[in-house]
């Protein structure tokens, strides 16, 4: 079964070859080529799933090495996979998912003229993200990450014709490079500390390198997974990466990209175990960055904003589990699969209104759409029961076995961290409550529609002409039957990983496990979470479900505002790296003409001077040569004299 492995990387990267290669004869075709490929390599994943589920857990490792990438004299790099419970897990959920957000497409992308192109992208980033989980070696994890960034800029600008999504892959593509440097680093430390960058030897040899080496490697590590998981401080690229198609935000924003940070930091374990310090940061990163997430959602009135600021907060509870260490790691994936599951198809539900509402965001031009959009409502309201953590759905097994972990930590930083965890989940039941009420409930607030080329955020193919008045309709099958299947696993997934501690099972021996030290009892715990789950959604129900909601939102308190704008993210950048970096500049180039120049040039006057002054004395006249000959001869006796008389 060992050969197969590289098969789940070459079935999407041959689908990403022939559309993006094969011209426009395959226009008509494309999109079932790319859908057929990645479902191919689904069906491969369950084969190997299932070879996998008949081995001993000590027998399930696998590893494929197809060749030798770099070999030269102390530095091997190979072409190499390893297939384990925790790679394939994501190799699950990235086919599996992957596959359905195709299906999704075949509909919403329907009327594009640049469809074949749109599922050859789709397929390379699925090819690269099978590559950086399946990577038997930080350098060849790298090299899928790159591809990941690289699919992602030309997903999220797929519309390059319009500005915002030209200059939304730009910001994306820039902030990204920010954490490459980060793990482009970590690799060097790496090399230059064990010889090698291989997981074995590097995880092998971590017992024996000091902390403060493993705590700049983890650091290293920390900013890179900063990066593709949208984190503080490099969290900003994520709002804006909206202007890509909604597939788009289903499938790299939901489910697979925004989780490769999760996935480094968890295989990484044995580098953060040793480096207590910057487990710490990863913990307090996690922690902002899930209540910035959260208020930011609160605020947005673009659909998918409000999601995105979802994804944040919720990928915020991973890389706080992460950061738990044993406590945590198993939690961290297990909440990362049951997202992928709820917020896939939460996105795909806000597609699927946009689908009917010609292509309107703004939930405040919604209302009372549960009736139009039956097939939706049940499906976009069981991924937000998921989320909130209501009982007995996915969200409720997963993320409160995050808070518990956090409690579990013990101490003052328990505290702290549950605590933490708890305020989140009560601002997640708040706004997407809010997201709920606007949309599906309350009076109809519909708007005639906007013209495309001039409102910023709507997406291209709007077949309704502007001015006219949306008429709300359910999707069609194409797009509707992954959301079926996303919204299955939003209520099950959860409960079938919980049954028996099935999933902490499976990946206990990779990740490791230990149960910590809670103040308190699982059961207190998940009565506090299901009491402040009730406070945020009686609040959303007391501002948005029971008064009208006008269609322009009020000016709202300072902090209302600041959320507006993702509570200054791109202000605070702008203000310290655009305007520091100008200041920066401007200050190295005066010290370049002050200093520099002013050494070089100054110099050379000297020379020019000193050489313009000497030359006088060659002026041709012997009168002028037999003048300074004398001279010259008379100091030489009067030195002469003077030094015998001393």
């Amino acid at each position: 079964m060992e050969n197969l492995i590289a098969l789940l990387v070459a079935a999407p990267l041959l689908g990403a070859a022939v559309l993006l290669c094969g011209g426009r004869r395959l226009d008509k075709s494309g999109h079932w080529i790319g859908t057929v490929l990645a479902a191919v390599s689904f069906g491969i994943g369950l084969a190997l799933f299932a070879d996998m589920l008949g081995r001993g857990a000590e027998e399930r490792t696998l590893h494929q090495r197809l060749w030798s990438w770099i070999p030269v004299e102390g530095f091997q790099a190979d072409i190499a996979f390893q297939l384990d419970q925790l790679s394939m897990t994501f190799v699950l959920l990235i086919s599996g998912v992957g596959t359905l957000i195709h299906v999704y497409s075949i509909g919403y992308m329907e009327h594009d003229e640049r469809r074949r192109r749109f599922f050859g992208y789709l397929n390379l980033f699925v090819a690269a993200m099978l590559l950086l989980v399946l990577a038997d070696n930080y350098l060849l994890l790298y090299f899928g990450w790159e591809g990941v960034g690289l699919a992602s800029y030309l997903l999220i600008g797929f519309w390059q014709h319009k500005p915002s999504a030209a200059t939304a892959a730009k910001k994306a593509f820039l902030v990204n490079r920010v954490g490459d440097m980060g793990l482009s680093i970590a690799i060097m430390l790496m090399f230059t500390t064990f010889g090698t960058f291989a997981f074995g030897p590097v995880f092998g040899a971590v017992g024996e390198t000091s902390e403060g080496k493993l705590t700049a490697i983890g650091l290293m590590l920390l900013l890179a997974a900063c990066g593709k998981s949208a984190q503080v401080p490099l969290q900003s690229w994520l709002g804006d990466a909206m202007e890509g198609p909604t597939p788009v935000s289903a499938l790299i924003h939901a489910a697979t990209m925004v989780t490769a940070g999760v996935y480094l930091i968890v295989r990484s374990g044995a580098v953060f175990n040793g480096a207590p310090d910057a487990q710490l940061v990863v913990t307090v990163v996690g922690a902002v960055t899930l209540l910035f997430g959260a208020i930011v959602g609160c605020a947005k009135d673009d659909i998918k904003k409000a999601l995105a600021g979802s994804t944040m907060s919720q990928i915020g509870y991973m890389i706080l589990a992460a950061g738990l260490g044993p406590i945590g790691y198993v939690f961290a994936i297990m909440h990362l699969v049951t997202h992928g599951f709820f917020k896939a198809g939460l996105f795909l539900g806000a597609g699927s209104v946009m689908h009917g509402m010609n292509d309107e965001v703004d939930m405040r031009k919604y209302g009372g759409l549960r009736t139009y959009m039956p097939v939706t409502f049940v499906t976009f309201g069981l991924g937000y029961l998921a989320i909130i953590g209501f009982p007995g759905l996915s969200g409720f097994f997963s993320k409160d076995r995050i808070i518990e972990a956090a409690f579990a930590k013990g101490g003052t930083e328990g505290w702290i961290l549950g605590g933490v965890a708890l305020l989140g989940a009560a601002i997640t039941a708040f706004y997407m409550t809010r997201v709920m009420l606007l949309t599906f409930f309350g009076e109809k607030r519909w708007q005639p529609a906007p013209d495309p080329d001039k409102t910023p955020g709507i997406e291209p193919g709007v077949e309704a002409h502007p001015g006219e008045m949306p008429h709300p309709h359910e999707s069609p099958k194409s797009m509707t039957i992954p959301m079926i299947v996303l919204a299955f696993g939003s209520v099950f997934a959860g409960g079938f990983f919980a049954i028996g501690d099935r999933f902490l099972n499976w990946l206990e021996p990779v990740t490791g496990y230990a149960h910590g030290h809670p103040p308190v009892s699982a059961l207190t715990v998940t009565l506090a979470t299901m009491a402040v789950l009730v406070i945020g959604v009686a609040i959303a129900w007391a501002m948005y479900g029971r008064r009208p909601v006008p269609v322009v939102a009020p000016r709202g308190s300072l902090l209302t505002r600041a959320a507006r704008r993702d509570l200054l993210q791109d202000d605070f950048n702008h203000v310290v790296l655009v305007r520091g970096g100008e200041h920066l500049t401007r200050s190295l180039v005066y010290v370049d003409h002050s200093l520099v120049d002013g050494v070089v040039n100054g110099t050379a006057a000297s020379v020019g001077g000193l050489s313009g002054r000497l030359r006088k004395l060659q002026n041709g006249y012997a009168r002028s040569y037999a003048v300074s000959m004398f001279g010259g001869t008379a100091i030489l006796i009067a030195a002469t004299l003077l030094m015998r008389a001393v």
